[in-house]
């Protein structure tokens, strides 16, 4: 059984029943209910479609903080090949909410970074729910240096609420850490593809995702602060949450509207946790095509590509 949302009620009454009828059919009872399970699950099939084709801003919000939704480590998992995990910033600390690493991807090798928010208590109290330290930044920007050392293009699976906002972090230069990591995103000799696979929150997520090709899955979410805080900064009340996630064009359709990203990765019918291997691949599909639009090109040719792309954004609104 899936976790349901809240929006997603009638879908879940509709499986509850047809989970029900399974059980009295596996139990041995005399009662023909094959006909009825089939048209139960038509009809949850038919409910969810009209739902997702449908979704408000503020229910994509919640499909893509879904508890079950695939990770960084699972598109890792599925994509990377031979990956070797590299650890620590060489300054301070390493910081378990970035995964960084080399490997290779469909025939070529690349350097990896990711944002883990973790899949269990444990694992997500090992991951600081994906948020992270200036550890996490600066372990990206010596990674990207290693990338363009030896040539190597630039995967990122962004996912994060935010930058950890702890005293701690503060006093070790969290901004200068998200700065550093943007200026190296800008200033990479190699290209850099960045997905969002859930949440893309604020700096913490432009950090690793100012790239060459931009592409977000059709349920994730992409904005400069979380829908809660930006609506107790407008409004003094987070429960108007809604309409700050309407107001601030935070999902992948508006976005590509704007021309603030390059491309939308279309998910299963449901949401992504409801067929991971299929958006693996299909987020595997993308990230081939957009790497190879960039082979052959120079340094300074990518450099150049990822200039102009950034300095173009809004200028035509």
């Amino acid at each position: 059984m899936h976790s349901f949302l809240e929006f997603e009620k009638p879908v879940a009454d509709l499986q509850g029943k047809v989970h029900e009828l399974r059980a009295v059919a596996a139990s041995g009872e005399e009662v023909e209910v094959s006909d009825e399970i089939e048209r139960l699950e038509k009809k949850a099939e038919q409910t969810l479609k009209d739902l997702y084709a449908k979704l408000t801003p503020w229910q994509k919000t919640l499909v893509a903080r879904h508890p079950d939704r695939p990770h960084a480590i699972d598109y890792i998992a599925g994509l990377i090949e031979d990956f070797t995990p590299l650890a620590g910033d060489r300054s301070f600390a390493e910081d378990a909410a970035v995964i960084a690493g080399i490997g290779r991807f469909r025939g070529r090798s690349v350097a990896v970074l990711g944002q883990e928010k973790g899949a269990d208590t444990q694992s997500r109290l090992k991951r600081n729910f994906g948020m992270a330290r200036p550890e996490g930044y600066r372990k990206a920007v010596r990674i990207m240096d290693m990338a363009e050392r030896f040539g190597l293009p630039v995967v990122s699976f962004v996912d994060t609420a935010g930058a950890y906002p702890g005293i701690g972090a503060e006093e070790r230069g969290q901004a200068e850490a998200i700065a550093r990591s943007t200026d190296r995103c800008l200033s990479l000799g190699t290209a850099n593809i960045a997905l969002v696979i859930g949440e893309g929150g604020s700096g913490g997520a432009i950090a690793i995702a100012t790239a060459n090709h931009v592409a977000m899955l059709e349920h994730a979410i992409y904005s400069v602060i979380s829908p809660e805080a930006g609506a107790s900064i407008l409004w003094r009340d987070s429960a108007r949450a809604q309409d700050a996630a309407t107001n601030m064009k935070i999902t992948a359709q508006d976005l590509m509207q704007l021309k603030v990203i390059d491309e939308i990765v279309e998910e299963p019918l449901g949401g992504a946790h409801r067929a991971k291997e299929i958006v693996v691949d299909r987020a595997g599909t993308a990230i081939e095509a957009a790497l190879s639009r960039f082979d052959g090109m120079s340094a300074d040719e990518i450099r150049d590509h990822r200039r102009r792309k950034f300095l173009q954004i809004g200028r035509s609104l």
